[in-house]
């Protein structure tokens, strides 16, 4: 019996070590990370009232260049403006900073899922207007959460992080002393 009971004994142990024991798969990372820096267009000229695509002005121009250099330390992967010369001049500094060509949007008609699944695990510059650019963050949290931004206003920046899929926002303004 004692025979019988060291037999069993060693066929328990072999069979226990002999388990599939759990691989990590280090061939993935698990955390899907994206961030989206959103930012509405530098000072625009308003000359013309009846000008629906204006250039930026001198402080418009500082602006752009300004952000330029708060996102300088940032590696962008993309840049998203609307197709408009304010947004295309406010994204232009940044856009040869990082050497990253602009890739052109519509806010009415984006697909935010596509978008999203584009830019997966990538840091994303997105210029846009007022009305857009709150919207826009809002898309990206799924929640209506922002609203226009005031028309004197051009120095704010939304930051949406989407961590395996859960979105967080940091709404940050940013003081331009550029000359006028």
């Amino acid at each position: 019996m004692k025979a019988f009971k060291i037999v069993l004994f060693i066929l328990l142990s072999i069979s226990l070590s002999c388990k599939d024991e759990p691989v990590l798969d280090t061939t993935q990372d698990q955390t899907a990370i994206s961030t989206f820096y959103l930012i509405r267009h530098a000072e625009k000229e308003r000359i013309n009232p009846d000008d629906a695509d204006p250039e930026l002005n001198q402080k418009g121009l500082g602006r752009a260049m300004h952000w330029a250099e708060i996102l300088a330390d940032t590696e962008l992967d993309a840049i998203y403006s609307t197709d408009y010369n304010r947004t295309s001049m406010t994204a232009a500094p940044t856009s040869v900073k990082q050497n990253i060509d602009v890739q052109y949007y519509d806010p009415s008609t984006i697909d935010i899922t596509q978008f999203k699944a584009e830019n997966l695990d990538k840091s994303v510059l997105v210029v846009g207007h007022s009305n857009t650019t709150p919207e826009f963050v809002n898309k990206l949290i799924n929640e209506e959460k922002y609203f226009a931004i005031d028309d004197s206003e051009n120095g704010t920046l939304f930051i949406v992080k989407i961590i395996n899929g859960i979105p967080s926002v940091e709404k940050l303004i940013f003081n331009c002393n550029c000359p006028s």
